[in-house]
């Protein structure tokens, strides 16, 4: 199957699924708008549906890949919701402790597509785990639709406390050597950007097209971060110039890209917005980020 890509769509088409998967605008809102851009018979529906993610698509890594041992673990969260359910990865022939990353979902929870980027970060060497935000609710339910309207519903600072609970479950973690950073996306990015202001001990933060930090926080960070921007992603780069000043000024250990022409998602594998140069630099920035400062 061919895959679509974003400059198979209008540009206000992608403009309105940004705003439908990140809650500005109902499925209906989404439809209604995106009517006005079909063309030979195409309706919204099916625009929605293409734009949507497709796991098998962007799959890279199999469950039962025999190089990597792969489990459910549960950890507790006392000031967040309790006990959290996430993913981990790990190589399955090392017997050593090894270096630590925790990787933070966008809006919808513990998908396929996070546990095959775990995956793929267990296989190059690190003790990987994916906490789902949506444990509280029964975990990820199978669709993104119900996953983003779940959740909606959660305490934002709870789910924080969530992830900051699971740094440490990582660092005392048998198999880890106690060195750890964060990767995230959307969502999970301003977490990573959370995590590095509130988790001292934190080594490494890389925040995709996430929220930049707070300038009035970030005299509070430890971490190194390297931070990645789509350079469509008008939402989330306007906050960039504030934090960068507030960084900068404070001394802080940074690094920072942008990627041209792409959108923000361009790292998910699972649809249209995807750009796989950018993603393939992107992680292979990420890669080295992590292994200079975790190993």
């Amino acid at each position: 199957m061919t895959r679509k890509k974003s400059t198979d769509f209008h540009p206000e088409v992608l403009k309105l699924f940004d705003g439908y998967v990140h809650g500005v605008l109902s499925r209906r809102d989404f439809l209604d708008r995106a009517a006005a851009y079909t063309v030979g018979g195409v309706t919204s529906a099916a625009l929605l549906k293409s734009l949507s993610p497709d796991f098998a698509m962007g799959q890279q890594i199999n469950p039962d890949d025999s190089r990597l041992s792969t489990s459910y673990e549960t950890f507790e969260s006392p000031s967040g919701y309790g006990a959290i359910r996430g993913y981990m990865a790990k190589p399955q022939q090392s017997n050593d402790q090894l270096p630590g990353i925790i990787v933070i979902h966008e809006n919808r929870g513990l998908n396929p597509h996070i546990e095959d980027i775990t995956r793929r970060l267990g296989l190059e060497g690190y003790i990987a785990f994916a906490p789902d935000g949506l444990s509280p609710v029964g975990g990820y339910p199978g669709d993104e639709d119900s996953a983003r309207a779940l959740f909606a519903d959660l305490d934002r600072s709870k789910i924080l406390q969530d992830f900051i609970s699971s740094v440490s479950f990582l660092q005392s973690h048998d198999n880890c050597n106690g060195n750890v950073g964060c990767i995230g996306f959307c969502f999970g990015g301003s977490i990573s950007n959370l995590l590095a202001i509130n988790v001292p001990s934190l080594l490494a933060a890389v925040p995709f097209y996430g929220t930049s930090p707070s300038p009035d926080e970030v005299d509070n960070i430890n971490a190194s971060i390297q931070f990645h921007f789509a350079s469509l992603d008008e939402r989330i780069n306007s906050g960039w110039p504030p934090s960068k000043d507030a960084l900068d000024s404070a001394g802080k250990s940074y690094e920072y890209y942008f990627y041209e022409e792409a959108q923000h998602g361009f790292n998910n594998d699972t649809t249209p917005r995807y750009d796989e140069a950018s993603a393939n630099l992107a992680w292979q920035r990420s890669l080295a980020f992590f292994d200079a400062h975790l190993r």
